[in-house]
């Protein structure tokens, strides 16, 4: 699949699985999995929580450049997030991607009321999974998806979160056996 990509999006993506311990990224066959999902949902408001070097971000940019769509990602690290925006310039996706730095806990309590997403991916402090999906709740539309990385790997820490998920009758969930674990929760009304 990162055949797609140009030559400097694919030496990039080489380069960075190259640091996914130091980074924490997600593996390839996660990133190729969110890249299909929002290419298939035709997804076009995407919030990532967790940016770190810019390695699963690059891939959803790519998909949301098939879409037309955007990318807001949040990352707690400034010398990470400076790191990321410049992986995205070089791969051309830096035109469709919003990145902030700070808390996600911070940034998404102040969410306006309309920002709503299609797609919210995240790959943060798993111990507070629970309460980006709290504040999140109200900005995700119908048919709208959240993936949680490390819900396998992290097991104990997220299973707050997929304790709240599971037993909300406005969602639909499901754990991936994907290489850290991905929760897939589908918002099913309001």
């Amino acid at each position: 699949m990162i055949e797609k990509f140009d030559t400097q999006t694919q030496e990039i993506l080489f380069e960075l699985e190259k640091t996914q311990k130091q980074f924490w990224n997600i593996s390839r066959v996660t990133a190729e999995f969110l890249y299909t999902i929002i290419r298939t949902k035709n997804a076009k408001n995407v919030l990532e929580i967790g940016t770190s070097n810019g390695y699963s971000g690059i891939w959803l940019a790519k998909a949301l450049k098939e879409t037309g769509g955007h990318l807001t990602t949040i990352e707690f690290y400034d010398k990470r997030l400076d790191i990321a925006k410049e992986n995205f310039k070089i791969c051309k996706v830096d035109d469709i991607i919003t990145p902030l730095q700070g808390s996600a806990l911070m940034h998404l309590e102040y969410l306006p009321d309309y920002a709503k997403f299609d797609f919210v991916f995240i790959d943060a402090n798993k111990s507070e999974y629970i309460k980006y999906f709290e504040l999140l709740d109200k900005h995700i539309e119908i048919d709208g998806l959240i993936a949680c990385d490390n819900v396998l790997s992290h097991e104990e820490k997220c299973r707050p979160y997929i304790e709240a998920v599971n037993s909300n009758p406005n969602y639909e969930n499901v754990v991936l056996a994907l290489p850290a674990g991905l929760s897939l929760a589908k918002k099913i009304r309001s």
